[in-house]
């Protein structure tokens, strides 16, 4: 598996959406560190968003909204928020 910038956003867009866990994206994360090989060329920026959602389950470590704002921008994306009430 190779992860590139894009893969990392969609996992997160996953994580924001709740179509993947908490759990989810933990597992994935630390299974991106341990048998993936990342895009050479984007490689100093996914490894510490990945490094990071690897910890992700850990209370000191947790990932908040703001921290996906970012790691989603640093990933060359823009985050836009909809919000609708439910009839």
């Amino acid at each position: 598996m190779i992860v590139t910038a894009d893969s990392v956003a969609q996992n997160l867009t996953e994580y924001l959406h709740r179509r993947m866990s908490l759990a989810d994206i933990v597992a994935w994360a630390e299974n991106a560190m341990m048998d993936a090989d990342f895009d050479e060329r984007e490689v100093e920026i996914i490894t510490p968003i990945i490094a990071r959602l690897g910890l992700a389950d850990v209370k000191e470590f947790g990932v908040t909204w703001d921290d996906c704002y970012s790691f989603l921008g640093q990933l060359g994306y823009q985050v836009n928020v909809v919000v609708s009430k439910v009839a």
